[in-house]
């Protein structure tokens, strides 16, 4: 991946079109056959599971209360509520201090036909489950009406133990320069010890996992029943591991499995992206001979490159006076790319200016959107977070023969979006000068004793690319994948059919069929 982008991969998610006819099918056309499970009611679903000394906590009582800043909308729509669920900050150490984990909650629209409560993460790490169920309800249509929709922000997110390491104005350097020798690891690494020695040790997705089946409990739900996006999937595939019978419906769209090192993993994104990079110039070049990289799709892409390369160089002065910077430019570029070929006409309105006379202001824009900075300079905290997380949950000690290896990979397979600072690629987040060494290692989750887990992969997504999706569901011994023919990062929002087969799935138990496969929109 580009380097320092955040990569809190939060696809937009509140327009859906849930009406498309299903086209999803399997080897034989349909879903697997098989009558729905059927659920227990909510009254006999208790909390479960729980040590002794954590028992308080999985019986806490959860207080609701309407969630501020709701607006004046539809009286006819439901007021979503908040609430903090207390945890342990150490779960070696229940007895002592504890924590607040944000929690938001839309009740179910049909509360005749309620199933309970789907747990829902949107991605990162760093991304708010609290903004995706405040904001986004609307875009799960039959799920909101038989499930109470829950998201939480795991820790080091949103209003749980933000973790807030970079101030404003060093973290307007730490995006934009192109200086090689400007050490992005130590910096970011020495501001969040200075700031949250006490929290690191305690961001790691396991953890955040821990919290989750408290949430269940709390929730007086026997299983989870969960839809993970993105780094979501992690989390959902790591509370099956720790927590493997007591696993409900579990979807995990676009998935990040972690059987290998952080090293390999950025070189494999890398590689996807690089094709939905050339995709993107090579689609722009087809168009007629107005394309301002020229009309061969086979040296457009190296036309973009080059010109995002340059302003390291000779870097252009945007409208507000502001320098956009090679590391700005490519950041905007390949966040935009983010979202496959639904994203290509607007980077190609921010290029065209770009290219033609120097009018950066558009790309500008895409790069302050990667980087999660606001109008008025601020920027959100989501990039602290994902490297927190990430750094609680890979250690980072490759050999240099390994460091070698991997840039000799990333010349020859993604040469293009990796030149400016193919280092950085490989250590996006960079955890080397991290000050707390993560006790977990790469490895193949296989959950054995989970129940069935629905695992969907798109063939072109460019932030988890399909191999992750085909090893996570090959780990799992009760896992079916489901196959979305399209690019993009996540399924979910892009094809009606994934959208038809994850509501039977977490509605009536329904699997698609092994080997199922579905079109984009």
């Amino acid at each position: 991946m580009i380097p320092r982008l955040p990569r809190r991969a939060l696809p937009a998610l509140a327009v859906l079109l849930l009406a498309l006819p299903a086209g999803c099918t399997g080897p034989g056309g349909r879903h697997a056959s098989g009558a729905p499970t059927t659920r227990p009611p909510l009254a006999e679903r208790a909390a479960v599971g729980a040590s002794p000394a954590l028992k308080g906590f999985y019986d806490q009582r959860i207080d609701w209360t309407p969630c501020p800043d709701q607006g004046d909308g539809d009286q006819d729509e439901p007021v979503v509520q908040c609430a903090t669920l207390k945890v342990p900050l150490d779960y070696a150490d229940p007895g002592g201090r504890t924590i607040g984990v944000a929690v938001a909650r839309v009740p179910a629209a049909d509360p005749d036909t309620r199933l309970g409560s789907l747990l829902l993460n949107p991605g990162g790490p760093g991304g708010s489950g609290v903004g995706m169920a405040r904001w986004r309800w609307k875009g799960y249509g039959p799920l909101h009406d038989h499930y109470d929709l829950v998201g939480f922000d795991p820790r080091g997110a949103g209003d749980t133990t933000p973790v807030h390491c970079l101030d404003d104005r060093t973290r307007e350097e730490w995006t934009s320069t192109d200086d090689p020798t400007y050490d992005h690891g130590r910096i970011l690494a020495d501001a969040c010890q200075a700031r949250h020695a006490d929290l690191l040790p305690h961001l790691g997705t396991r953890d955040s996992a821990r919290d989750m089946d408290v949430l269940r409990g709390a929730l007086g739900e026997r299983k989870l029943d969960f839809l993970g996006l993105s780094y979501g999937t992690y989390l959902g595939v790591l509370y099956a591991e720790e927590f493997p019978d007591r696993t409900g419906r579990l979807v995990l769209d676009g998935a990040v499995e972690r059987s290998t090192d952080l090293v390999h993993l950025n070189g494999e994104q890398a590689v996807a992206m690089e094709a939905e990079f050339r995709a993107f110039a090579a689609d722009c070049a087809a168009d007629g001979g107005s394309c301002p990289l020229g009309s061969d799709p086979a040296t457009a892409p190296n036309r973009l490159a080059d010109f995002l390369d340059g302003l390291k160089d000779h870097p252009l002065r945007a409208s507000d006076g502001r320098i956009v910077t090679a590391a700005l430019g490519w950041a905007g570029v390949i966040d935009a790319l983010n979202d496959g070929a639904r994203s290509f006409q607007r980077l190609r309105g921010a290029l065209e200016p770009a290219l033609a006379h120097g009018d950066v202001d558009e790309l500008l824009k895409l790069a302050d959107g990667a980087n999660g900075r606001e109008e008025d300079g601020r920027y959100e905290t989501a990039a602290d977070a994902f490297a927190a997380i990430h750094c609680a949950d890979a250690p980072m000690a490759p050999t240099g023969q390994e460091v070698a290896g991997a840039l000799a990979d990333l010349a020859a397979e993604a040469p293009l979006t990796t030149r400016h600072d193919p280092g950085a690629t490989l250590f996006a987040p960079d955890c080397r000068p991290w000050p707390y060494r993560s006790p977990e290692r790469p490895h193949t989750v296989t959950a054995p004793g989970s129940a069935p887990i629905l695992v969907v992969g798109s063939t072109g997504d460019p932030v988890t690319p399909y191999p992750w999706a085909q090893r996570m569901a090959a780990g799992l011994p009760h896992a079916v994948l489901l196959t979305r023919d399209g690019d993009g990062h996540i399924a979910y929002d892009k094809s009606g059919c994934v959208r038809d087969a994850v509501t039977a799935f977490l509605v009536d138990g329904r699997m698609p069929a092994a080997g199922a496969r579905c079109s984009s929109d």
